[in-house]
């Protein structure tokens, strides 16, 4: 689980700028796989300088995070 408070970032992994973050963060020890080895579909960048790989789509991400928020859900 990610701290929806502390994700700066969710974006694709498809361009090269993204993939040079992921490989830098790897290098750096601040990758974690959450894909389980599943393809990533989303890369989020949390405030800590992390770097979270998942298996999740960036639209149910948000959604969820979205739905977290809302008043009345407890």
């Amino acid at each position: 689980m990610v701290a929806a408070n502390k994700i700066v970032a969710m974006i694709s992994p498809d361009s090269a700028p993204v993939r040079r973050v992921v490989s830098e963060s790897r290098e750096r020890g601040l990758l974690i796989d959450a894909t389980y080895g599943r393809r990533t579909r989303t890369v989020i960048v949390a405030e800590s300088g992390h770097v979270v790989l998942s298996a999740i789509a960036p639209e149910t991400i948000a959604g969820r995070v979205r739905s977290e928020g809302e008043p009345g859900d407890e």
